[in-house]
């Protein structure tokens, strides 16, 4: 199942007991200053989830999947994520990190 904007508002708004408007525009805010951060060029990094980054594309040969036939594809820009590595052990299921750590400390 894929997580959807109408679902991160509702998890904002449960979480944080805010109306439903206020949540929205919460949601629609970051969502506005993180395009606006990648338009200008400017990588968004978010501590413990990720970077996100606009790359270049150079120009490169392609072929058209209908037919074939070989063409040229235009330089491009994409955005590229990257998990932090705290992210890909818990996605792998080797723990929470800093969090099971303390938990052993306070347990001996």
């Amino acid at each position: 199942m894929t997580l959807t904007k109408s679902q991160i508002i509702e998890e904002v708004r449960a979480n944080n007991r805010l109306t439903k408007k206020q949540s929205s525009e919460t949601v629609e805010t970051l969502l506005e200053i993180m395009k606006e951060t990648l338009i200008s060029g400017e990588d968004v990094l978010i501590s413990d989830f990720g970077k996100f980054r606009v790359k270049e594309k150079s120009e490169r040969r392609g072929r058209n999947p209908a037919t074939g036939e070989d063409m040229m594809l235009d330089a491009r820009k994409v955005v590229t994520f990257k998990c932090s590595g705290k992210l890909r052990k818990r996605v792998n299921g080797k723990g929470n990190g800093d969090l099971a750590i303390i938990q052993n400390i306070l347990s001996s």
